[in-house]
Parts: structure tokens; sequence; C-alpha cells
């Protein structure tokens, strides 16, 4: 039985990375969000704006336990749900958390790529866009380093980044 979940900062890759390892071990996978919004009928935005970022977490959470309880599964979470409750200790329960880490820069470039579907962003100057990363993702380091495997997504994951990824937690 596995169950693996990906953890990091918007960004970083998780759905993408969950989605080609899920298809390279025949592995199910779910995104978090996508769970969400799919259970409630409403888009992760209008969830936050109707109940506020504290009811929200707590749907998260309970999201987060219902799908734990799946087996041989991938998970990819949304970027802030390691940092809510025991959430993150809850994963290491339960499965492998891996880290997707990625640079300030390099996430500026990817989240400038869609900025406009994330309401949070999407009226912040490029410099400003950078500092709110950089001041996020330190405030959720403590909790993102806790994984059990911190692997490292500069650059868009091929085929051969998934591999790699795939011997490492054959390891674990």
């Amino acid at each position: 039985m596995q169950r693996i979940f990906f953890i990091g900062y918007m960004g970083a890759g998780k759905t993408t990375t969950g989605k080609e390892f899920s298809a390279q071990t025949g592995l199910s996978f779910i995104d978090l969000d996508v769970f969400i919004e799919n259970r409630y009928h409403k888009s992760i935005r209008q969830l936050f704006e109707e109940k506020g970022e504290a009811a929200f977490r707590e749907t998260e959470q309970k999201a987060l336990h219902e799908v734990a309880d799946i087996e041989n599964i991938v998970i990819s979470t949304g970027g802030g749900t390691p940092c809510f409750f025991d959430n993150m200790a809850f994963m290491n329960a339960k499965g492998t958390t891996v880290y997707l880490k990625v640079s300030v820069d390099e996430l500026v470039r990817r989240v400038e790529l869609n900025r406009n579907a994330r309401p949070i962003l999407k009226n912040l100057s490029e410099d400003e866009l950078k500092q709110f990363i950089s001041k996020t993702l330190a405030e959720r380091s403590y909790f993102y380093e806790q994984a059990k495997i911190i692997f490292e997504t500069e650059r868009t994951n091929t085929a051969d980044d998934i591999d790699s990824l795939c011997r490492q937690l054959q390891l674990h």
C-alpha cells in the first residue's frame, strides 16, 4: 500500500508531477483542490471568499483526511495545506511526503505565467510578487522541510526527473 503526498508552494509543479508520477507508477491520482471543488461545486477562490480562510482550512483538513484513507494514491495538496492544524504530521504518518522545492525566482517566473488565475496575486507588480512569494515561502518552509523527501524541481519536471523521484520513493 502506497500513499504519496506532493507538497510545495504554488507553481512548484505538484499537480503536473503528481499526474506524471501516477501515470508511471499506476497509482491513482487526486488533486486535493479539485477534490474540494467537486465536493462543494465551487472554486477554491469562491470558498475562500464566502467562508474566509479559517473555514476553508477546516474544509481542506476534512478533505485531506478523507482522501488519505485511500490506498495506492498520489495526492497533490494545496500550497498551504501542510501549514495548518496538524496536516504535515498527519501526512507524514499516513504516507510519504515529497516537497517539490523551487527557488523564489523560479516560482515568480512560473506564477507570472498564470497570475490572473490567482486573485491574491493579480494586482501585484513584479517586485511585489517576488516579495510576496519570498515572504510566504519563508513562512511555509518550516512545514515543507518536514517532508520525508525533498526534491529539487528548479526546472520543469521531465520524464527523467520523475524516474529519479520514483527511485527515491522506492527506497522509502
